[in-house]
């Protein structure tokens, strides 16, 4: 059942790509974080009030900037300048940067089969991302790699804090910082170019606030809201599993939303990737419930 409930969350995060691209098309992706990140955080405070300690401010302001501020600006350049299946499907090329940065600079290495699930995610990344089959924007390839990093260095963060802060408390407060300071800049944005956003404001449809609402209200607010409340009482081999879900909401999204279309031969290299970035946690649990008769028979 936590499976389930995990796809949840991951499932509309995959949405973000097609859903931008259908209502936001022409909006500064500052603005979007800002309106993504400050409502949602004020609301999961009204849900439950709290406040940091004094000596945790400046660990959340560093995670607000990096996982919320910074990260939420490049998802939606991703969204606005890539096809919202490649964007969803390359997200999950993280494992294996993840498992490069703490082999360089944790010198944890990973073992066989983590190396080559990686190799594998890698050899069809390399095959599906090739230029002379697919002309993807070099600014959203960027923003994607970016953001990689940004998930690999907000966890390394937040896992370092252990349980000194509590997980409402860090969610909250990093989506009102993190929202704090893109609104901030989107702000200084629109006094250097006051048109775009006079244009957005004039124009504002209800297109817009379906999109705004959906990004805000499901996103956001209940898919980082359930994610922290699963946190506490799920695996990471199922939180593995549920993460499924956010590459192939981008694929049906993308397909159904702003009519996104690929081969049977790109098609096969989502697939293989999705599958490569789960066989880990997958060939885990099957060795978990072999060795669960075994040790009873003992």
């Amino acid at each position: 059942m936590n499976v389930f409930l995990a796809m949840i969350p991951a499932f509309f995060w995959g949405t973000t790509y097609a859903m931008t691209q259908l209502t936001l098309p022409d909006w500064p992706p500052l603005l979007l974080g800002a309106i993504r990140a400050l409502p949602a955080g004020l609301i999961l405070l009204v849900i439950k009030p709290n406040l940091p300690n004094k000596a945790d401010w400046p660990i959340l302001i560093k995670l607000g900037a990096i996982n919320i501020a910074l990260f939420f600006s490049l998802i939606f350049i991703m969204a606005l300048t890539l096809p919202s299946a490649i964007s969803g499907v390359g997200m999950v090329s993280v494992p294996v940067f993840a498992m490069l940065f703490h082999w360089l600079f944790s010198k944890q290495r990973p073992n066989a089969l983590q190396a080559l699930s990686g190799a594998m995610i890698i050899i069809f990344a390399w095959l599906l991302f090739d230029p002379s089959s697919i002309n993807l924007s070099p600014v959203g390839l960027a923003a994607m790699l970016a953001a990689i990093s940004c998930i690999i260095i907000g966890s390394t963060i937040t896992k370092a804090l252990g349980t000194r802060i509590h997980w409402w408390t860090v969610l909250t407060w990093q989506l009102i910082i993190g929202g704090g300071i893109l609104l901030i800049i989107s702000g200084c944005q629109a006094l250097i170019s006051p048109d775009k956003y006079l244009h957005l404001a004039a124009e504002f449809t209800l297109l817009n606030g379906f999109g705004l609402s959906w990004i805000v209200l499901l996103n956001t607010v209940l898919g980082y809201g359930l994610y922290v409340w699963l946190l506490q009482r799920m695996s990471v081999v199922d939180f593995t599993f549920g993460s499924i879900a956010n590459p192939i909401a981008g694929i049906i999204s993308g397909m159904l939303l702003v009519g996104e279309s690929y081969s049977p031969h790109q098609y096969a290299l989502m697939a293989g990737m999705i599958l490569a970035s789960i066989s880990p946690a997958l060939i885990q649990m099957l060795r978990q419930k072999i060795a669960k008769p075994a040790a009873g028979r003992s």
